[in-house]
């Protein structure tokens, strides 16, 4: 790694309507240097790369590129300066085929036409530097999204790209996958390239990077050699508090006392899952547990009638219930938040305010409008409680951190007063602190008499904050703990199929 920077930005400002997004921020990347950049959501990590790669224009600063100052104002004067960015949603095309992916915009031709036999041989050449030995004129969306993204990498590399940022590239890989991205990662270290990583999981960060910048708050905390910053320090100069603080958790799942039903299912059938028998306590926290397609995502999205039921029956409150759409689930005072916030769950171009009172509204129907001054009063105590950083309810939520996003979801469905709520990855990709205050909110709103069905692809907030899991593995229920019985060697056994009960 060289000591000489390839990228310096300094003292990058940039501001948008009641939010200053970063505040004098400094980033420096060395050639073949794999350099974390690191913050709470609302950090400011978002803005820095989108001002980096020609989304958004910063309002103040330079950037330094090879020793002469750039300007990118859109992301094909980035790319034009040696900058590519792979997102966490792979940002190509489906329905083209892989080597259409890779040359997209850039096609060589003969004469008028495309070259298709030169477009697929060279894809062809360029994967197998990424090992990968594919049908490079299949469709993208055969392929898995690790190897979708392994194809985002290998046409940003060969767009002659000297920096390369990846954001949040591991969360949707399993382990064996995000193996084979570092190994890739390091490769194109050692052939020089530098490489901006943005995560959430810690130990990945220890796991293959050279440094790390921290940002919080839009403001610049520091730079600093990986091998020289313990964990725990890491930790606090994200959050600025004090890790112990984070262990103020309460633990839920040593209480296993018996608690009258709220939900039941027998034998629940949707399109894609079927033979579901589950029940949910009052006051308890629920957890369904398993790896990626185990089926936990599609019991939640049954219980709310978010996919069509199409065998079994629903009990709430030990009597029967037709619930064929997320309307009839809200007037039984059910509540979700799905997986997929951004499609799913905001409307991106609605006031916070908005947000928060549209299933309220829902529930009471279009006679019952709620008053601007109802919703004012709705929309102030829940960010209050919810701690949600704003600087008024009148601000879009499309403005805000993907932490705070996921608040104003919760307070959405808190105002409508649920008897069970139900939380698939609410703290996905979103940081350590946020983490830590929507898990106590879990685990507290049990403790005040609500049910909470938590789904989780973490297996240390489920310990922490369920009273009773189930754990799920190929569509199927292997496994109910409850209690003190709740571990992560045990919950990762049975997800393995070695522990079954």
């Amino acid at each position: 790694m060289s000591e000489k920077e390839l990228l310096t930005m300094s003292n990058i400002s940039k501001s948008f309507p009641g939010v200053k997004a970063l505040d004098d921020v400094q980033f420096g990347l060395r050639a073949g240097e794999i350099h974390a950049l690191l913050g709470e959501n609302g950090a400011g990590k978002s803005t820095l790369i989108k001002v980096l790669t020609g989304v958004e224009i910063k309002d103040s600063g330079t950037i330094i590129m090879d020793g002469r100052e750039i300007n990118p104002q859109s992301p094909i004067d980035a790319q034009n300066e040696g900058i590519s960015t792979v997102y966490q949603e792979v940002n190509l095309c489906p329905d083209l085929s892989v080597a259409e992916n890779v040359f997209i915009g850039r096609e060589p031709r003969k004469g008028n036409r495309i070259d298709w036999k030169t477009i697929n041989a060279k894809t062809a050449e360029i994967l197998k530097e990424f090992d990968l030995d594919i049908n490079v004129e299949e469709r993208l969306d055969n392929y898995s999204v690790a190897i979708q993204q392994m194809i985002a990498i290998a046409r940003a590399v060969d767009v002659n790209a000297k920096v390369l940022i990846l954001d949040e590239p591991t969360s949707s890989l399993s382990t064996a996958e995000v193996k084979k991205l570092f190994e890739i990662m390091n490769m194109l270290k050692d052939k020089g390239m530098g490489i901006v990583f943005v995560t959430h999981f810690l130990d990945q960060v220890y796991e293959v990077s050279d440094r790390i910048t921290i940002l919080r708050n839009g403001a610049y905390v520091g730079t600093y050699d990986a091998d020289k910053l313990p964990m725990i320090d890491l930790v606090g100069k994200m959050i600025g508090k004090l890790y112990d603080e984070l262990e103020e958790i309460p633990k839920a799942s040593g209480d296993d006392t018996e608690a009258e039903e709220l939900i039941r299912i027998e034998n629940g059938e949707t399109a894609d899952i079927s033979n579901v028998n589950i029940s949910v306590e009052k006051g308890k926290v629920t957890g369904f547990s398993g790896l990626l397609g185990s089926g936990r995502s599609e019991i939640a999205r049954l219980i709310f009638g978010a996919d069509r039921k199409t065998g079994g029956k629903t009990f709430v409150k030990g009597k029967e219930a037709d619930i064929r759409n997320p309307l009839d689930a809200i007037k039984n005072d059910m509540a979700f938040c799905p997986e997929d916030r951004k499609k799913e769950g905001i409307v991106g171009d609605l006031s916070i305010r908005d947000n928060i009172v549209i299933a309220l509204q829902s529930k009471r129907g279009v006679f019952h409008k709620i008053s601007k001054k109802e919703a004012d009063e709705i929309a102030e105590k829940l960010i209050e409680e919810l701690a949600i950083k704003t600087p008024s309810a009148d601000q879009k939520i499309k403005n805000l951190s993907g932490g705070n996003q996921q608040k104003v979801i919760l307070a959405r469905w808190l105002a409508t007063n649920p008897d069970l709520l139900i939380l698939d990855e609410p703290t996905r990709g979103i940081d350590i602190g946020a983490k830590a205050e929507i898990q106590k909110t879990i685990v507290e709103l049990a403790q005040k008499g609500m049910s909470c069905i938590f789904i989780s692809s973490e297996i240390d907030e489920m310990d922490r904050c369920c009273n009773r899991m189930f754990v799920l593995k190929d569509k199927e229920i292997v496994g109910t703990l409850k209690g003190d019985e709740i571990s992560q060697n045990t919950i990762m056994k049975m997800m393995a199929g070695e522990n079954e009960v």
